[in-house]
């Protein structure tokens, strides 16, 4: 049977290949995309929503608790953890659908199977009804990664965990050992200590979610232990001891090691890409830390072959895949888009408090040599932010001194994730100091310490 033609193939349908497939589509190009399991890659089915939808509930039992500081009363607090995995995998099943409903409406040809390029141009597709061909000029890789196994850590899905696993729990922890305290690590942590767990967080660097602002990690510390966790930072967990009833962990700190049980292990070591079984070594695709080699237009330097997403590494953010995606897209269709500057991508951390970034930290800007300007605004200052019983947190700004061009945004508190674009916006179009500053906003809102902040970078805030 000869090969079906497209002008583009996409392999993997997570937030950066279904979205590029689409907007390849809207361009008039003649798409198929490709994938093995399902619509909507990880990011749908196996973390940032369905992870949400479980955080949601940890937070609503959270507020329940308070119920008193509102003038309300709630008896009998409990929650029905397959109750909540449930609600979280309807919530995933209906995005997925609504992914294949988006593709069909666009006209974007759906194959399910697993995909390999022989050549390039050409795309084979191992189907449940057996080897599909296709070939198409350009060529997408968008497959995404996968949770990292590290010798001796590897998950098992009884007692010790990987994301997935934790997205389907089948028992409540007890006593939990989280090891990593990236965002992945520090989400499962926070949501099954608000449950009760007694929880525990190893991380190998000096500060716990390390890629963050010093100051705004130390925060993030603090309120964790005043939750109850433990963190134990500058520490590896050596070797887990397993049986059917527990795992003893061996975590050094210090050049110490010392033995702790725990009847559940998450581990949140990080990601690998999928690169394997593409046939990408044979193609002289270079490959470097299981990530794909790409230039600033996601090209991977053969011709007609790009990659976008986790696949062409950091940051690992689905919105960085999403935006990739509509510009490979609209290079393919002959455009000139932008590149995606990774500077100028928001990242998220959906624990309690919420952390929300943008740019350079301080240190990083410091390293840079130029002279700074940093803000600081605290929750505490906020009417709003009292008003919702959310007093704890603190929004932090960082300029260039000579410039006045905002070069780092970071913030701890309630609804922090929705505020951070705010300052994303900013600045896309360049903004400086004086545009902020000369900004009307609402009262009363979380959104005015962003303000104020701006204003004490310059000695100029008001309510603090």
């Amino acid at each position: 049977m000869a090969a079906k033609s497209f002008d583009v193939i996409v392999i993997g349908s997570g937030p950066g290949g279904y979205v590029g497939a689409i907007r390849a589509a809207q361009l008039g190009l003649k798409v198929a995309i490709v994938e093995r399991e399902n619509l909507g890659g990880i990011c749908l089915n196996w973390g940032c929503i369905p992870t949400k939808a479980m955080l949601r509930s940890a937070e609503v039992f959270h507020l329940m608790h308070r119920a008193g500081e509102f003038g309300l009363k709630a008896g009998d607090i409990g929650f029905d953890l397959d109750a909540v995995v449930k609600r979280s995998r309807k919530v995933a099943g209906q995005l997925n659908s609504g992914v294949g409903h988006l593709l069909k409406k666009n006209k974007v040809t759906v194959i399910m199977g697993e995909a390999t390029i022989p050549a390039k141009g050409q795309v084979s597709v191992k189907t449940d009804d057996g080897i599909q061909d296709l070939k198409a000029p350009s060529i997408v890789l968008a497959t995404g990664a996968r949770a990292r196994d590290l010798p001796g850590l590897e998950a098992d899905g009884e007692r010790v965990w990987n994301y997935r696993h934790a997205l389907q729990a089948s028992r409540m922890p007890k006593k939990l050992l989280v090891i990593g305290s990236g965002a992945i690590g520090i989400e499962f942590a926070s949501f099954f200590n608000t449950l009760g767990a007694e929880t525990t967080v190893v991380e190998v660097m000096d500060s716990i979610l390390p890629a963050e602002d010093a100051e705004i990690a130390d925060f993030a510390r603090k309120q964790f232990t005043k939750q109850d966790m433990t963190i134990m930072e500058k520490s590896t967990v050596k070797l887990l001891d397993r049986t059917t009833a527990k795992v003893t962990a061996h975590i050094e700190t210090g050049g110490k090691v010392s033995k702790q049980d725990f009847d559940t292990v998450i581990s949140a070591v990080g990601i690998v890409g999928n690169t394997e079984g593409l046939g990408l070594k044979e193609l002289g695709i270079k490959v470097e830390r299981s990530h794909v080699v790409t230039d600033k237009l996601c090209r991977t330097g053969v011709e007609g072959i790009y990659a976008i997403g986790d696949i062409a590494g950091a940051p690992w953010l689905a919105h960085k895949a999403s935006h990739e995606g509509v510009m490979v897209a609209e290079l393919i269709a002959g455009g000139d888009p932008h590149p995606v500057d990774p500077d100028a991508i928001a990242g998220c951390t959906y624990c309690q408090p919420q952390i929300a970034s943008v740019g350079l930290t301080e240190a990083q800007a410091k390293d840079t040599g130029r002279k700074i300007k940093v803000g600081r605004f605290p929750f505490i200052g906020n009417g709003k932010a009292i008003a919702l019983g959310e007093a704890e947190g603190m929004v932090k700004t960082i300029f260039d001194a000579e410039t006045g061009e905002l070069i780092g945004a970071h913030m701890i508190g309630a609804e922090v994730t929705e505020l951070i674009q705010g300052y994303v916006v900013g600045r896309t179009l360049e903004t400086t100091e004086v545009e902020l500053m000369n900004s009307v906003f609402p009262h009363p809102t979380l959104s005015e310490m962003m303000h104020e902040s701006v204003l004490d970078a310059y000695d100029r805030a008001i309510h603090y």
